[in-house]
């Protein structure tokens, strides 16, 4: 079996086009069309996903994804977070808690917010089980592993988590990564990155910024993802050297 990394989702928090059907200004096509950002990773045997988002449960359909062996959460943000009840029959198919990973502040706020995914109540069964994780960490199945580096970045008045694993890093919502976390962002094969909207935003890369830390760490391939309604797909990509390219929902390279 490939290795393979998805892009399940990479629409900002309202997707495109908005539930009032309003694309901003964006063309009607396949590429424009997002869900909320989220990503799943395929390594061997193991499943492992990266948030829960709104769209999730049609974000597996599509990609055809019928198993699921772990969650691990950028941060807390309910883009992120609010497909968590749809993972119900991934713990009655697996017989057991899903592991989910994050930050200490994350963690926090998922229980605060979706206790009876956590606690029993009324007859509901917890369905996870949470570790917090701000150092180095594996997720295992069989001969399969996934070695996962969290490091902390900034998302506006909250602080978000990146991850690299594979020589991937993932940073999905961020508008600066600490001077100190740069090292981990170093000889990637493929960087995931937030790129809002062209205008500057207080808790998202715009291009501009976007561009800067690419151009700082150069990585062999960038993917930018959270796009906002005033970036479209087809005219993004003429914009963007050959090795940066926008997400589009689906999007798959492996590994």
């Amino acid at each position: 079996m490939k290795n393979k990394f998805t892009i399940l989702g990479c629409g900002s928090s309202l997707g495109s086009p908005w539930i009032t059907n309003y694309y901003g200004k964006l063309k009607n096509n396949s590429k424009n069309r997002r869900t909320r950002c989220c990503a799943h990773i395929q390594k061997g045997s193991l499943s492992v996903l990266i948030d829960t988002s709104p769209d999730i449960k049609i974000q597996f359909l599509k990609n055809k994804i019928k198993n699921l062996d772990s969650i691990i959460y950028t941060h807390e943000h309910a883009d992120q977070t609010a497909g968590i009840f749809e993972m119900r029959p991934f713990y009655w198919k697996n017989k057991c808690k899903i592991p989910i990973y994050g930050s200490r502040s994350t963690i926090k706020e998922l229980k605060n917010s979706y206790k009876f995914c956590f606690v029993e109540k009324n007859g509901y069964r917890p369905i996870m089980k949470a570790y917090i994780v701000d150092n180095k960490f594996f997720i295992k199945k069989n001969k399969s592993i996934l070695s996962i580096i969290p490091f902390e970045v900034n998302h506006g008045l909250i602080k978000s988590t990146g991850y690299v694993m594979e020589k991937i890093a993932y940073l999905s919502d961020c508008n600066k990564v600490p001077k100190k976390n740069l090292k981990y962002l170093k000889d990637l094969n493929y960087l995931i990155i937030d790129c809002l909207k062209i205008e500057k935003h207080p808790s998202h890369f715009n291009l501009e910024s976007a561009l800067q830390l690419i151009n700082l760490i150069k990585p062999k391939k960038t993917i930018l993802t959270n796009l906002h309604t005033d970036l479209d797909y087809f005219k993004l990509k003429k914009m963007l050297p050959h090795n940066i390219v926008p997400a589009y929902d689906g999007m798959k390279f492996y590994f």
